[in-house]
């Protein structure tokens, strides 16, 4: 989401002589005349007897923090409700970001492709906060904060992140995936400068709903997954926290679906979202577990049908030939990632055997051999947001490293298995 959004927003943003005026300009103006706090980017909802105040913000901006802390002093809500999960509540609150990460238990639970795809995305936030000299999810915390300072209760009102990763990941296509990762891959080293008076043209509903529906356009599963549910989620969870006054601090971009849920929620005969449907991962296609099954035993067999019709010399030079065709670009994909000579040795050596098996892929192997041999630095973890922007620290930092060595391992064993198997096949097929 990040860096579609960025990129669309500058470029739907024309430069200005004069200072662009704040987010909370009209807020504090209406504060200080004694009415109650208002904006572009506050929606204020009366449902019966309760009275819901969403405030919409930019997660890298700083008049958004200032406009947090205004609106929950004002409103002296009954509670204030945030989009955060715990994990990421506590990621932020503790400062424990990527140095709390098991990366082994990550792999073992093949999960460092969507570990890839979450550093991407906040990398790209990183590098906007660092421009406007502020970290992203600031006022998120800022609005915990001034709700504990108060003694107001807080509720986390969002889907846990790796749950919406997952169910993305399972939902899209995987040429969409490709494409997905490309672009956010791209936007990491786009070197537009973005500035506040963009973030405040993004926090615009107008902007929003257009970026929005030109999401849903190009990429529908993903906007299923990372707006529309999570809109349903937020709106469901911000409907179920007590008190008849709260205050919602959520991304401008969720202002329009959640304010739509609620006002849905608040008909006598609704029913409300199924969140156990929203939390359920899908399972893999039983056609990919086929395919991944049949692609093995199509090679073993015509290995063996080689040597029972050429000869055991034929089938050996065949089996050869996979070794080598799996082996060779799996290991240059090491070498290229300047990983652990024991990592280049083991994508040689295990390339060959785990394309023929759907349990366990190269990549996952190189990268736990990897991890075992070149662990991370603290520091290493720390910096890895910003270390991601540059291509050249991508070989720099081992965290990085570890995801080049993943990537390009995982190439070379594709496009070695495309090889070895066509040569198998051709080989077959002429006998």
């Amino acid at each position: 989401m990040s860096a579609p959004t960025a990129d669309a927003a500058h470029a739907a943003t024309t430069p200005h002589d004069d200072d662009p005026a704040t987010a909370n300009n009209a807020t504090d103006a209406a504060v200080a005349a004694g009415e109650p706090p208002a904006g572009d980017d506050i929606v204020r909802l009366t449902l019966g007897d309760r009275e819901i105040v969403l405030v919409g913000t930019a997660h890298v901006s700083r008049s958004s923090v200032e406009q947090v802390r205004t609106v929950i002093e004002a409103e002296a809500p009954d509670a204030v409700c945030i989009e955060l999960d715990e994990k990421r509540y506590q990621s932020l609150a503790e400062q424990k970001r990527w140095e709390s990460l098991d990366l082994r238990e990550i792999i073992r639970r093949k999960q460092l492709f969507t570990l890839l795809i979450n550093l991407l995305l906040a990398a790209y936030q990183k590098r906007l906060g660092g421009q406007l000299g502020i970290e992203p999810g600031t006022e998120l915390l800022e609005a915990a904060r001034i709700a504990e300072a108060g003694d107001i209760p807080i509720a986390l009102c969002d889907r846990d992140v790796r749950v919406t990763l997952r169910r993305a990941a399972r939902l899209t296509p995987f040429h969409r995936k490709i494409w997905l990762f490309a672009s956010l891959l791209a936007s990491l080293f786009d070197d537009t400068t973005i500035t506040e008076e963009d973030l405040q043209t993004l926090r615009q509903q107008d902007v929003l709903t257009e970026l929005m529906d030109e999401l849903g356009r190009i990429q529908p599963n993903l906007k299923q997954v990372l707006v529309d549910e999570r809109d349903t989620y937020l709106a469901a969870r911000i409907h179920a926290t007590a008190g008849d006054r709260l205050v919602a601090v959520v991304g401008a971009g969720h202002l329009r679906g959640i304010e739509a849920t609620l006002r849905r929620l608040a008909a006598p005969d609704a029913e409300a979202p199924d969140l156990a449907a929203l939390e359920h991962i899908p399972p893999v296609s039983p056609v990919w577990k086929i395919i991944g099954w049949a692609l093995p035993l199509v090679i073993v067999g015509s290995v063996a049908w080689i040597g029972v019709q050429q000869g055991g010399a034929a089938a050996g030079d065949n089996a050869l030939y996979w070794v080598l065709a799996n082996g060779i670009p799996s290991s240059i994909g090491a070498l290229i990632a300047l990983a652990h000579p024991a990592t280049i040795a083991t994508a040689f050596f295990a390339a060959p055997i785990t394309s023929l098996s759907p349990l366990i892929g190269a990549a996952y192997v190189c990268a736990f051999v990897q991890v075992w041999f070149a662990p991370p630095t603290v520091k290493e973890f720390k910096t890895v947001a910003d270390d991601a922007g540059s291509l050249r620290r991508w070989w720099g930092n081992r965290l990085l490293r570890i995801f080049l060595t993943f990537v390009l391992v995982g190439l070379g064993s594709t496009l070695g298995s495309v090889v070895g198997g066509v040569e198998i096949l051709t080989n077959l097929l002429q006998g």
